[in-house]
């Protein structure tokens, strides 16, 4: 059988070759601006699509006669005008709410529907590109994280995402893995691709940045910069809180990663809680994570350590969800089981806390809230003007969701 009469598309060139280049040295950064300083005039750059998805697909075998199928084309769209008068409405309604326009918002959502509806049955395409052009906006957000992954940064991305897509805006999301030159070198990049704002999770904010920027557990003051932060002070109350009202005085704590935005100020809010609360903290009891990876093998690893300092303790305080399950399993090999004789509790509640076994005990950061107040604030400071007034910091609250991870201290 011939492979060519098979309905497939033939790259000409590797997939490889095909990729956007997202680094450039800093030598040649200079020397393009320096040389082609129009180009930085340019508010929207597009990416160039491989050949095989810009061509029509073809059909090809080795007949006797007659020239290669072409498969079936898509049928034409219609302009804003046709489908406006197809729906006996104004161009501009049309376009408010097919462009996502926060105008559209005074549109009544049964017309909305019906203008939506009429676009696909008449294959309507707003052209983007245009309005980009026209408007000189991109409406485009870059968004800096350290790592995609279960956990912290999945549950804020998620936020961010629901809100921008709502709202109709493109975003593009870089993962720097704590590496000092994509640090650098990203915000930069997604500068240089016309993003209107940078929203950075669990990231520190270089200062200097020349659009409107968020931190969600920013803690630093930086012009520009609007900080979306947890209540830690109230946090590591309520974790200490309960432990003491069930017994526990001898409790073993999980630091984060140096280099995680909330270590720092949530230590130093369980160092306070607990000092309200007349618990001793017991230096032998306390480990810090190493590494940057995000699987509770590194929470099981510092329990070990724990284990083998020969310290008893009856709880454990970790720096989130994710090592506290690393942590309960290194406590149920070495024959300590959750809750009967160690007590846990996590932090964050990601979407798998409540089906663990023992289902986990954790103090609730609303992760998703934080990615959508993010994107909110952003698309507020994008649109007023630069000489208005923004929030240089916006607190939200924690919540205890006790579950079967905790329970009194053993006779």
């Amino acid at each position: 059988m011939n492979p060519l009469a098979e309905d497939s598309s033939l790259c000409v060139f590797p997939p490889a070759a095909h990729a956007m280049v997202n680094r450039f040295t800093t030598r040649f950064k200079r020397h393009l601006l320096a040389h082609s300083p129009h180009l930085a005039r340019i508010p929207v750059l597009a990416p160039v699509l491989p050949l095989c998805q810009t061509t029509p697909r073809l059909r090809m075998s080795r007949g006797k006669s007659g020239p290669p199928h072409r498969a079936p084309t898509s049928r034409p769209s219609v302009s804003l005008k046709s489908l406006a008068e197809h729906l006996g409405l104004s161009q501009a309604a049309v376009s408010f709410v097919m462009n996502r326009s926060p105008n559209a918002k005074s549109i009544p959502q049964h017309t909305q529907e019906l203008i939506r509806k009429a676009a696909r049955e008449l294959n309507y395409r707003p052209n983007h590109l245009a309005r980009s052009l026209r408007q000189q906006r991109s409406y485009t957000i870059g968004v800096l994280v350290p790592e995609i992954s279960e956990g912290y940064a999945a549950l804020v991305m998620s936020g961010i995402e629901d809100h921008l897509l709502q709202e109709g805006y493109f975003y593009f999301v870089v993962s720097h893995r704590h590496r000092a030159d994509l640090l650098e070198e990203y915000p930069l990049l997604l500068q240089q691709r016309a993003v209107e704002g940078l929203i950075a999770v669990d990231t520190a904010v270089a200062e200097g940045l020349q659009i409107p920027s968020i931190a969600v557990s920013g803690h630093r003051e930086i012009p520009g910069v609007t900080n979306i932060v947890l209540n830690h002070a109230r946090a590591a109350m309520l974790a200490l809180e309960h432990l003491h009202s069930l017994g526990h005085r001898k409790i073993a704590f999980i630091k984060g990663q140096e280099f995680s935005s909330d270590t720092a100020i949530r230590w130093q809010s369980i160092r306070e809680a607990a000092a309200k609360l007349s618990i001793t903290i017991d230096d032998r009891l306390v480990v810090q994570l190493k590494g940057e990876s995000s699987s509770p093998e590194l929470g099981y690893k510092v329990t070990q350590e724990l284990l083998g300092s020969g310290a008893s303790f009856t709880a454990l305080f970790s720096f989130n969800d994710v090592y506290a399950i690393g942590a309960i399993q290194a406590l149920r090999e070495s024959g300590r089981p959750v809750p009967d004789k160690v007590s846990v509790v996590g932090f964050d509640d990601i979407q798998s806390a409540a089906f663990q076994n023992p289902a986990l005990t954790t103090v609730r950061q609303p992760l998703r809230q934080m990615g959508m107040t993010a994107a909110e604030t952003l698309l507020q400071r994008i649109t007023n003007s630069a000489q208005d007034s923004y929030p240089n910091e916006i607190v939200v609250e924690p919540a205890l969701i006790v579950r079967a991870s905790t329970a009194p201290i053993p006779s």
